[in-house]
């Protein structure tokens, strides 16, 4: 189906359904330069946390795992490992991600994202040496809950503590 946001959506039959990598990768380089004009301003790459939710989590995904700066942080909701199969072929050599901690939140009873796309992402990531913490959160569907936006919460803080002076920005 002709998808208006990050990418289109191929099909939904199963994970290995054919991508739009022509618009997933014009939306990695929309992601990647927006961190740079973060980095720009005076924002630390570190204190820069990609995330989002479905399309967006996907997105946020494949950008920060492929960004050429070390990030914060992931997050992921209701989402899964875009271009899974050639996604190696994107991340940079020196691959400066590899130990930036990786949040997925999945609601166990998504129909639209299916709950074990989202756990053979985090298997693969996972198998790849990656740090990806996954938690399913019953009875939902493809939405968010307050549960799963505490979790998201507590993760940011994890990452990105507030500074005791905003002049060491």
């Amino acid at each position: 189906m002709t998808m208006p946001g990050w990418y289109d959506i191929m099909g939904f039959a199963d994970l290995s359904a054919r991508n739009d990598e022509v618009g997933i990768k014009h939306s990695q380089a929309y992601i990647h330069s927006l961190v740079e004009a973060e980095i720009s301003s005076g924002i630390p790459s570190t204190r820069i946390v990609l995330c989002g939710f479905s399309q967006g989590g996907a997105i946020s995904l494949f950008s920060g795992l492929t960004s050429p700066k070390p990030l914060g942080g992931i997050v992921g909701l209701s989402c899964y490992l875009l271009l899974h199969d050639t996604f190696k072929k994107f991340i940079p050599q020196d691959d400066p991600n590899r130990e930036t901690p990786i949040f997925m939140g999945h609601g166990d009873i998504d129909s639209l994202v299916l709950p074990k796309w989202g756990q053979m992402s985090k298997d693969m990531l996972s198998a790849d040496g990656y740090k990806v913490d996954l938690k399913f959160y019953k009875g939902l569907g493809h939405s968010a809950d307050p549960e799963e936006i505490d979790d998201v919460e507590k993760y940011l803080n994890e990452r990105i503590p507030p500074l005791e002076d905003k002049q060491a920005l």
